[in-house]
């Protein structure tokens, strides 16, 4: 069955309130219903649908929208592939996955595409338009559930790399390390530890600034190093990596 697609919106203004949304999923009735409920919102305007993994990356390089509500089970391509492309190629559209299936790896593999948000289909109507406005702010939000997979995971990685680490030191009779290799990965500073920790409170780049008195583009230089030194590829993974930390014994 070919793909549905509404006709193309232009671009808004950027005075213009209304957050641009795609829908991609490949189930009719829903992928309606849920244009049908975004669009009920006076601040939500969806600019296009897509049935497909394929169809939902050539509508976002053409249609610009600034959040895409993912579904991640589709046909010709994935909605984890679909996330990757778009997130890759759009740094400023935004990837809020929206789906029935709550497995391991599916979680896994959308936070490392780059994907927002991540709730599962049975959140009430209120949690889904709270958190395409929440994902456009640039915040993160996960189901109670989803966080959990998501922390275990952190905690279990941190473990290994851990173990990796004791593993690989040398024994005392070793020829001396150089000092490049002794050489630790770079602390956070001071400053880049109250901005990750207000990263980790699903904080914007605007809200960070204001509280911290610091220009917008000043806090996204710390939030790109932040993301380096951690070995972090998004916002979310920083946020459920600094959760996990907290929650380890």
């Amino acid at each position: 069955m070919s793909a549905t697609t509404v006709s193309a919106v232009p671009p808004l203004a950027p005075t213009d309130p209304q957050i641009r949304v795609l829908v991609a999923d490949d189930q009719p009735l829903i992928r309606r219903g849920m244009a049908m409920l975004l669009d009920a919102a006076s601040d939500i305007q969806v600019v296009g649908q897509a049935a497909d993994g394929m169809e939902v990356v050539e509508l976002a390089r053409r249609l610009l929208p600034d959040v895409v509500l993912m579904d991640l089970r589709m046909p010709r391509q994935s909605g984890v592939l679909a996330t990757r492309e778009i997130t890759a190629a759009l740094p400023r559209t935004r990837v809020m996955v929206l789906t029935t299936f709550d497995r391991d790896d599916l979680v896994f593999d959308a936070v490392r595409a780059g994907a927002q948000a991540y709730l599962l289909k049975d959140a009430s109507e209120d949690e889904v338009l709270d958190t395409v406005r929440a994902v456009h702010r640039g915040e993160s939000r996960m189901t109670p559930q989803i966080a959990r997979k998501v922390m275990d995971q952190f905690r279990l990685l941190a473990n290994h790399v851990a173990q990796d680490v004791a593993a690989e030191d040398p024994p005392a009779s070793a020829e001396p390390v150089s000092a490049e290799a002794q050489e630790a990965p770079d602390p956070l500073t001071e400053r880049e530890a109250v901005v990750l920790d207000l990263i980790a409170k699903g904080q914007s780049n605007r809200q960070i600034a204001a509280a911290l008195n610091l220009a917008e583009g000043t806090v996204k230089n710390h939030a790109s190093r932040i993301m380096q030194k951690l070995h972090a590829n998004t916002r979310t993974e920083l946020a459920v990596l600094v959760l996990a930390r907290r929650k380890q014994p």
